[in-house]
C-alpha cells in the first residue's frame, strides 16, 4: 500500500496557502478525512500503523478529537484494544464522556497528522494526568520530517518535509495569496 497514492487518489493532498493548527503557514495540506472517509482505506492504514506499534504492547489507544478519531479507532481494532479519545475542554485536552484510564494501562496516542506534535503532547499529558503510562505515539503522516519530538517513541506510515512559515515570513502572504483554514481545531486548521 502506498499511503501517498491513497492521499492523491482521494484528493487529500492539497496545494495552496494554508494556516495550520500550529499557526504556521504552508503551501501543502493533508486532509486525512478525505482518505479516511473510505472504510477500506481507514482499515488498511489502521492495520499498518498497528503493526508498527504492536511491539509496545498497548492496552488502550487514545486519540485527540477530532482528527485522530477514525484512525485511532482503526488502530484499536487492529490491536484488539479499546480506542478512546480526548477532547478540548477550556483549551485543555481532557478525557470526557465517561472515558477513563488506569495506572495499569499502556497507552499509544494516535493522530492523523503530526506537524509540531502539540496535539500529541497534550493528549499524552491527559493520559499521564489520568495515571496511565504512555508507551508510544503514532500517526499516518509525520509532516515534520521526523523533527517533532512528542516525548515518547513515535512511528508514522509516512514522513514528509513540507515547508512551513511563520505568518510574518510567509512568502504566500507577502504575495497576497488568500489563506485557507481547513481542519478541525476551531477554524484555525489542523495538521
Amino acid at each position: 500500500m502506498n499511503v501517498l497514492d491513497l492521499f492523491r487518489e482521494s484528493g487529500a493532498l492539497l496545494e495552496g496557502h494554508f494556516r495550520l493548527s500550529s499557526g504556521l503557514h504552508s503551501g501543502g495540506y493533508l486532509q486525512c478525512a478525505l482518505v479516511l472517509q473510505h472504510p477500506q482505506h481507514a482499515e488498511a492504514l489502521g492495520r499498518a500503523l498497528a503493526e508498527k506499534l504492536k511491539p509496545l504492547a498497548p492496552t488502550v489507544v487514545l486519540s485527540p478529537a477530532i482528527g485522530g478519531l477514525i484512525i485511532g479507532h482503526e488502530v484499536g481494532r487492529a490491536l484488539g484494544v479499546r480506542a478512546i479519545f480526548a477532547e478540548r475542554q477550556e483549551k485543555v485536552m481532557t478525557l470526557r464522556r465517561g472515558f477513563s484510564l488506569a495506572p495499569t494501562d499502556r497507552v499509544v496516542v494516535i493522530e492523523d497528522v503530526i506537524t509540531t506534535g502539540l496535539s500529541t503532547r497534550e493528549t499524552i499529558a491527559a493520559a499521564e494526568s489520568a495515571g496511565a503510562t504512555v508507551v508510544g505515539a503514532g500517526s499516518i503522516i509525520d509532516r515534520s520530517g521526523g523533527d517533532a519530538n512528542v516525548g515518547v517513541p513515535a512511528s508514522s506510515l509516512v514522513t514528509l518535509t513540507l515547508a512551513t512559515y511563520e505568518a510574518d515570513a510567509c512568502p504566500m502572504c507577502k504575495a497576497g495569496t488568500p489563506v485557507q483554514k481547513p481542519g478541525s481545531r476551531g477554524n484555525t486548521g489542523r495538521t
